[in-house]
């Protein structure tokens, strides 16, 4: 599995997440030629080799020679990317990017996501930078992001809104439930685009995870001097150690005057929304009250959504929120031949040791009811199968 961490000792700009790629070996003829499948007209990509305080890296580009460009929204930005043919993956973190950042300027400012048209941020610079970091992603081979704490400079900015304070309202949103820290700079360190960008794309946060290393660029940003250089980090390499590893935000409340069927369908609307997982515990609370620990487990960037479902969904009157680092074991999908039909089995790794295998239950359970067969039945003649495949 080919992993990227973003090491945002700077803090970030969307022009600096796809310039950093870019320096660590992301082919510049290759996007370019992506990116002019996009509708859009009147510019130009170019790069530079520059110094930020001694050390070098690459500056990208986007120049827009044709001012009058449309002014776009949420739904305008979708159309330009599903036309433009770049793959499911590329098409949809670009979306998902987007879609983010429409909804976290709408928090900002009390309106529908639908009705946001996004000034700076829908220019044709910064979807060519979301676009173009995506892209730049894939022609790496990257499959997983992991992120540092995400530094947000201090002070305020001039945007289309007027004065605005640091982190702009839109990055503020954006960084729900995901590591923060102060970064002795007066302005902007980390912009909305690349909130949303490194966001969408983490997995993770935290220090440098376990990885064998192939390539290290620099993407540099328009700031000069100080004393930190204008710079954002990306290592590119493997999984030291086999597997994996992710964080992921775990929530929790304790409910004493809530019914079973509220907390089921409580339940239901968590992994609805994206939780990961999602459970509840008995237990006794303070006058010897019997009660309810409703616990969920989410991607740091879904940890405000999933709060949300649990206060509106439950009778709690507050949510515990802890981060953790998990690790995981490589996993992949494959489709075994059973006398029951095709059924998909999820096999875990540790590196190139195989350490479980396991049939997936929905497709075992739809077997099962039209061969009027045991579940358990199905599972076992599932797991043979895949067995015996590797046998010959």
């Amino acid at each position: 599995m080919r992993l990227a961490y973003f090491d945002c000792f700077a803090g970030a700009g969307g022009d600096m997440i796809v310039a950093a790629l870019l320096d660590a070996g992301a082919d510049l003829a290759v996007l370019k030629q992506q990116l002019r499948q996009l509708d859009i007209a009147g510019y130009e990509v170019r790069t530079e080799r520059v110094r930020r305080g001694g050390l070098a890296g690459t500056r990208f580009y986007v120049e827009v020679q044709d001012t009058h460009q449309p002014r776009r929204g949420l739904a305008d930005i979708i159309k330009l990317i599903d036309g433009a043919g770049l793959g499911d993956r590329v098409a949809g973190r670009a979306k998902e990017a987007f879609t983010r950042l429409a909804e976290a300027e709408a928090k900002a400012h009390d309106i529908d996501p639908g009705e946001v048209h996004f000034h700076e941020v829908g220019a044709v610079d910064s979807i060519i930078d979301v676009v173009g970091a995506c892209v730049a992603a894939e022609l790496l081979g990257v499959e997983a992001v992991h992120c540092s704490a995400i530094p947000t400079g201090s002070g305020t900015i001039t945007c289309s809104h007027g004065v605005m304070p640091v982190p702009a309202p839109a990055t503020a949103q954006l960084l729900l439930g995901v590591p923060i820290r102060p970064l002795d700079i007066d302005g902007e360190a980390t912009t909305p685009t690349a909130a949303a960008v490194l966001t969408t794309l983490a997995e993770s946060y935290g220090p440098l995870p376990a990885m064998n290393v192939s390539a290290v660029g620099y993407g540099a940003g328009t700031r000069e001097g100080g004393a930190i250089p204008n710079l954002l980090r990306v290592f590119i390499g493997e999984p030291a150690e086999g597997g994996s590893a992710d964080g992921v935000v775990e929530l929790a409340a304790n409910i004493d005057d809530c019914t079973g069927e509220v907390l089921a369908a409580a339940m239901d609307a968590l992994l609805a929304a994206g939780a990961l997982d999602a459970w509840a515990s008995p237990a006794v609370m303070k006058k010897s009250r019997p009660a309810w620990v409703l616990s969920t487990v989410c991607a740091p960037a879904d940890a405000a959504k999933v709060e949300q479902i649990i206060f509106s969904q439950t009778t709690t009157f507050g949510v515990r929120r802890s981060l953790w680092t998990r690790s995981k074991l490589l996993r992949r999908h494959e489709t075994v031949q059973t006398p029951y039909g095709a059924v998909r089995v999820k096999v875990g790794c540790l590196g190139e040791r195989q350490v479980t295998v396991a049939a997936e239950f929905e497709d075992c359970l739809a077997a099962a009811k039209a061969h009027g067969a045991a579940v358990r039945e199905v599972m076992a003649a599932a797991v043979e199968a895949y067995r015996r495949s590797r046998k010959t």
